[in-house]
């Protein structure tokens, strides 16, 4: 498949959403953006980025249609429902969601969008909004070879490493093994964060060991620092983070597979929730594990 692509159809300016378009634009790519609040486009639009109403109203014309946005109710009505970009009058060549998904969800939308002759890729990330900011995001992704050869220029201006992992849902089911892996290394920077206060030493001076060592890791060199500081604001939201969980608990089941570190993680970021703090970044688990210990 041999395409030109110039025009690109960005849904989703949030944390992430909003540099990672960014970095489309820098690469000379003219995007005509839609969101759900208009204000937080406007970063872009002054960049000279092209509003539109709709994600149908987005895709129209455009060569691929990008999203990034919260819930796979999002994602479902971003590109399946009646103002969607499948509803364009002149379809994308391929449509690619960067949201965490449902795999389930991500082939969906592959034989939705095939069924009019369009491609579907999905592309799930991890690197958070550092990641997002310098372009250094890995990248994971699903679909048939020809689509994801033709947006892969695009994608590597977004992220440093990026392979393509097998058919449609491919891309979320390796985003899945992605959350489950932080999820119970975040138990343990926090709680090992813990421990190091309590024990009269420099939390900080201790990232400086640790983390170049076997128990380094993006949570504790980057979020580490954070919680020190008691910068508790998202690169990744907690109520996100939750729904990814619940996700990868829900495929686990479907396996037939007992994953209890994950259930666990689910559990505690069920406790920040429940202390009001699903806006927060997911360092915010710390709050819960100091109160757990009587330490908030």
């Amino acid at each position: 498949m041999t395409t030109d692509i110039r025009k690109i159809a960005w849904i989703g300016t949030g944390v992430m959403g909003s540099p990672m378009a960014g970095h489309l634009m820098d690469a000379g790519y003219e995007l005509t953006v839609h969101t759900r609040t208009k204000s937080k486009a406007q970063s872009l639009l002054d960049r000279g980025a092209t509003w539109a109403d709709t994600s149908a109203e987005a895709a129209n014309g455009a060569d691929v249609a990008i999203s990034i946005v919260g819930f796979p109710g999002d994602v479902e009505q971003t590109h399946l429902g009646p103002t969607g970009t499948l509803a364009a009058e002149n379809l994308p060549h391929v449509i690619v969601d960067m949201t965490t998904t449902r795999p389930s969800l991500a082939v969906q939308i592959f034989e939705a969008a095939r069924s009019k002759g369009v491609g579907a890729v999905d592309a799930p990330v991890s690197g958070g909004d550092v990641g997002a900011r310098e372009a250094k995001l890995s990248i994971m992704v699903g679909g048939e070879k020809p689509h994801v050869d033709l947006v892969m220029p695009l994608l590597q201006k977004m992220g440093k490493t990026v392979v393509h992992q097998g058919a449609a849902g491919c891309g979320q089911h390796t985003k899945m093994v992605n959350q489950i892996l932080i999820a119970t290394n975040m138990i343990g920077v926090c709680e090992g964060l813990l421990y190091a206060r309590t024990a009269g030493l420099d939390p900080m001076t201790v990232i400086d060991s640790v983390g170049a060592g076997a128990a380094g890791s993006f949570s504790v060199n980057v979020l580490g620092p954070r919680m020190i500081k008691r910068d508790f604001d998202p690169g990744f939201f907690v109520e996100h983070f939750i729904k990814d969980l619940g996700i990868a608990l829900d495929e686990a089941a479907r396996m037939e597979l007992s994953l209890p570190g994950l259930a666990l993680a689910r559990q505690l970021y069920e406790a920040v929730r429940a202390q009001g703090h699903v806006k927060l970044g997911t360092q915010a688990l710390l709050l819960a594990l100091e109160k757990l210990n009587g330490l908030a």
